[in-house]
C-alpha cells in the first residue's frame, strides 16, 4: 500500500480544493446522504404502515428486505456498468429513478405499489452509490485530498444513517409516514438540476463488452446471500429455505470466481481480486460495517425493550453516534495524512472495539444512559476513521478506467455489512433466556469481531 505522508509546505497549495471541487463534492456528498436517510428512514415507520396499508406483521419485514436485496444484489453491475456507459449517466438515471420511486412509495394505495417503489429505490441506490463513489475519487487525486473527501463522504454517510432513524421518528409523528418517501423528492430534483453542471463525464476510451455471465453469477450470488441472511434473522439459521439459499450463495459466488478467471472482459479482473489492499480493504471494510450498524439494533433493543424509550426518544438518542461519526470523518483525512490508512482501520477498529466493549456495563436502569452515549460516541469517532481507511486502502493504486469496477466492490461490500449485521447479532441476542443477557452476549460478539478484524487486517496490510 502506498504511504499516505504529509504534503510538504509546496504540495500543500497544490493540494487545496478548487472551487469546482468543492462544488462537485456538494452534489455528489448531498446525494450519498440523502441514500443513507433513505436506507433507515423507515425502520421506526414500519408498524405504521402497516397498519396503514394493510401489511401482516410478517410482511413488514419485507420492506426493508426487498430494498436490501436490490441495493446489495446489483451494486457489483451497476459499478461495471459506470465504467461502460458512463459515470455521470448512471449517477444521472439512478438519482432519477430516486426521486420517481420515492414519490410512487409516498403514494401508495396497497402493499404491492409499496414494495414495487422500494425495489425501485433499491436499484437507484445500486446505481447511484458506486457512480457517485466513483466520479468522487475521479475528481480527486490519490492523496490528501482524495482522503479529505472519502472522509466527508464516510461522516455524512453514517450520519445519514442516524439522521434518517431521528427523521423517520419526527415525520411519522408530526405528519405521515408518506413524508418518509416524499422528502428525497425535492432532493432528487435539486441534485438533478445541479448535476449536469457541476459534474465531467468519464468512460474508459474504448467501451469493452459487459461480462454478461460474471453479472449474472455476481448478482445471482447476492440476491440469495441477502435473501438467506434475512431468513436466518427471522426464523433462524437451521431453516431449511435459509440455509439453501445461504448454499446456493456461496456457490454462486464462487462460480462468479471461476468465470472471472476466463473471461474476456471481466466484471472484476483477477489481478484485481488478487491485490492486497483490494481483498484485505474490503473485509476490514466488512467488519466495520457488520458491527457498527448491527451495534445500532442491538442498543435500539436495549433502549426501547429494557429501558422502555418510544421510538422517537430512542432515535434521538443515537444523534450521539452520529456526532461522533462526524467529528471520526472530520479527523480521517488527517489521521491518514500523517499515518496512512492501514492505521487508520487498525487504530479506528480498536478503538471502536473498546468503546463496545464498555457496553457490556449496561444495566437495566436508565442510569447507564450515560455509558451508552459516552461509549457510541467513541465507538462513532473509531468505526468512522476504520470506513475512510477502508475506502482509501480499497479504491488506491486503481486505474481512472476501473474506478466504477472498485467503488462497486466497496458499496457491495458496505450493502452486504450492513445487511449481515441485524441477522447475525439477532440470533446470538435470542440464545439468552432474558434479553438483556442476550444483548450483553452479542456486544461481546460484537467487540471481539472488530478486534480480531482490525488486528489481521493490520498485519495482512503491513507496509513494505
Amino acid at each position: 500500500m502506498v504511504a499516505l505522508d504529509l504534503p510538504t509546505p509546496t504540495e500543500r497549495a497544490e493540494d487545496r480544493m478548487t472551487g469546482r471541487m468543492r462544488l462537485v463534492l456538494v452534489v455528489l456528498l448531498l446525494a450519498q446522504f440523502m441514500l443513507a436517510v433513505d436506507f433507515s428512514i423507515l425502520n421506526v415507520a414500519l408498524p405504521v404502515i402497516g397498519q396503514g396499508l394493510g401489511f401482516t406483521l410478517g410482511g413488514l419485514q419485507w420492506i426493508a428486505t426487498a430494498f436490501a436485496l436490490a441495493a446489495a444484489g446489483f451494486t457489483l453491475l451497476f459499478g461495471r456498468v459506470a465504467d461502460l456507459i458512463g459515470r455521470r449517466r448512471l449517477f444521472l438515471g439512478g438519482m432519477a429513478l430516486l426521486g420517481v420511486s420515492s414519490l410512487v412509495g409516498g403514494l401508495a394505495t396497497g402493499p404491492e405499489m409499496l414494495m414495487a417503489a422500494r425495489v425501485a429505490q433499491g436499484l437507484a441506490t445500486a446505481a447511484v452509490t458506486p457512480a457517485g463513489l466513483s466520479l468522487l475519487t475521479a475528481s480527486f487525486p490519490e492523496g490528501p485530498l482524495r482522503a479529505k473527501a472519502l472522509g466527508l463522504n464516510g461522516a455524512l454517510m453514517s450520519a445519514g444513517f442516524t439522521t434518517g432513524a431521528i427523521l423517520g421518528g419526527v415525520l411519522t409523528d408530526l405528519l405521515s409516514w408518506r413524508w418518509a418517501f416524499f422528502v428525497n423528492v425535492p432532493v432528487a430534483l435539486a441534485v438533478l438540476l445541479v448535476a449536469p453542471a457541476v459534474l465531467s463525464e468519464s468512460r474508459p476510451a474504448v467501451r469493452p463488452r459487459l461480462d454478461v455471465p460474471g453479472a449474472v453469477t455476481v448478482t445471482g450470488g447476492l440476491l440469495a446471500l441477502v435473501y438467506g441472511l434475512t431468513v436466518a434473522g427471522e426464523h433462524g439459521w437451521t431453516d431449511p429455505t435459509a440455509l439453501t439459499a445461504l448454499a446456493a450463495g456461496a456457490a454462486l459466488l464462487v462460480a462468479f470466481v471461476l468465470v472471472e478467471r476466463h473471461a474476456a472482459s471481466p466484471l472484476v479482473p483477477v489481478h484485481v481480486l488478487k491485490r492486497r489492499t483490494v481483498v484485505w480493504g474490503n473485509l476490514a471494510g466488512l467488519v466495520a460495517f457488520v458491527t457498527e450498524t448491527s451495534l445500532v439494533f442491538l442498543m435500539t433493543l436495549y433502549l426501547q425493550d429494557v429501558l422502555g424509550f418510544s421510538p422517537l426518544a430512542a432515535g434521538l438518542s443515537f444523534g450521539v453516534l452520529g456526532a461522533g461519526t462526524i467529528l471520526g470523518g472530520v479527523l480521517a483525512s488527517r489521521f491518514i495524512g500523517r499515518f496512512g490508512a492501514r492505521a487508520a482501520f487498525v487504530s479506528g477498529g480498536l478503538l471502536q472495539a473498546a468503546a463496545t466493549l464498555a457496553l457490556y456495563g449496561l444495566g437495566d436502569d436508565r442510569g447507564s444512559l450515560g455509558l451508552l452515549l459516552a461509549a457510541t460516541f467513541a465507538g462513532g469517532v473509531g468505526n468512522m476513521l476504520a470506513i475512510v481507511g477502508f475506502m482509501v486502502t480499497a479504491t488506491s493504486g486503481i486505474p481512472d478506467g476501473e474506478q466504477g469496477m472498485a467503488t462497486g466492490l466497496a458499496t457491495m461490500t458496505q450493502q452486504i455489512g450492513i445487511t449481515m449485521g441485524t441477522p447475525v447479532m439477532s440470533a446470538v441476542v435470542v440464545t439468552a433466556p432474558v434479553l438483556l443477557d442476550g444483548i450483553g452476549l452479542a456486544v461481546l460478539v460484537n467487540a471481539a469481531i472488530v478486534a480480531v478484524g482490525a488486528v489481521l487486517a493490520g498485519v495482512f496490510l503491513r507496509r513494505t
